[in-house]
């Protein structure tokens, strides 16, 4: 799962790429309105945390272009501001949850985890497709009921094909996807197709089907055969 932070204090981006990074989270930064508008015109994200006070803009014009674009990302406010009134603005334009500094780590990784599940699994703590079961707490995956253990790379691969089944995605969307910021210097085309082997392999071996079809030219698709 892949998140947007849009904090102009440094320490306290670091602070939280860091911890969501543990948790598991591809994380990608901006400091200043326009380096987040640039972003999220180029980029998807499964959540962008927003700050309201940019020192080029504001949080809220963030959240205005974010719905604008009808971007699928799930949003939460983290401001400083406490008033009510900021809270109520931010909701009605399409903010999902608003967090007041300052807050612990370990609440905005479980807010926005929920927020994840609530948006893209319904809610649930399990996600099932076929004879795929996937645990997200437990980040456990299981193939016709068996537990098949996957690298974390494999996982969030696993998870984006389950959020896009029958969609066509290309190989650049799949390493943009999977590392970030940090796709042009991993070789990523290569290891797309490297990881795409393995999860392939690690579904067929424990029984499950082949689902995942290569389209020529394109990339690949999460399908039934």
């Amino acid at each position: 799962m892949k998140i947007l932070v849009v904090e102009d204090e440094k320490g306290l981006a670091e602070s939280i790429t860091d911890y969501l990074s543990r948790e598991g989270f591809v994380c990608e930064v901006a400091n200043t309105f326009w380096q987040a508008d640039e972003k999220i015109s180029l980029y998807q994200y499964d959540c962008t945390i927003v700050d309201l006070t940019l020192p080029d803009g504001t949080g809220f014009d963030i959240i205005k272009t974010l719905k604008k674009i009808a971007a699928a990302t799930g949003i939460i406010i983290i401001s400083a501001r406490n008033t009510l009134e900021d809270k109520l603005k931010g909701l009605e334009i399409g903010s999902d949850d608003y967090m007041t500094k300052p807050f612990h780590l370990s609440e905005l990784n479980a807010r926005v985890k929920s927020l994840i599940r609530r948006r893209n699994f319904g809610g649930n703590n399990d996600m099932t497709w076929k004879d795929i079961r996937v645990n997200l707490p437990q980040r456990k995956v299981f193939i016709r009921d068996a537990e098949t253990t996957l690298s974390k790379k494999e996982y969030d691969l696993l998870l984006y094909f389950l959020s896009n089944i029958d969609v066509a995605l290309t190989k650049e969307s799949i390493a943009e996807h999977l590392w970030g910021d940090n796709m042009d210097s991993a070789d990523s085309l290569d290891m797309v197709y490297s990881h795409i082997k393995n999860l392939r392999r690690k579904i067929v071996e424990k029984g499950g089907k082949d689902y995942i079809q290569s389209i020529y030219g394109i990339g690949y698709k999460f399908t039934a055969p």
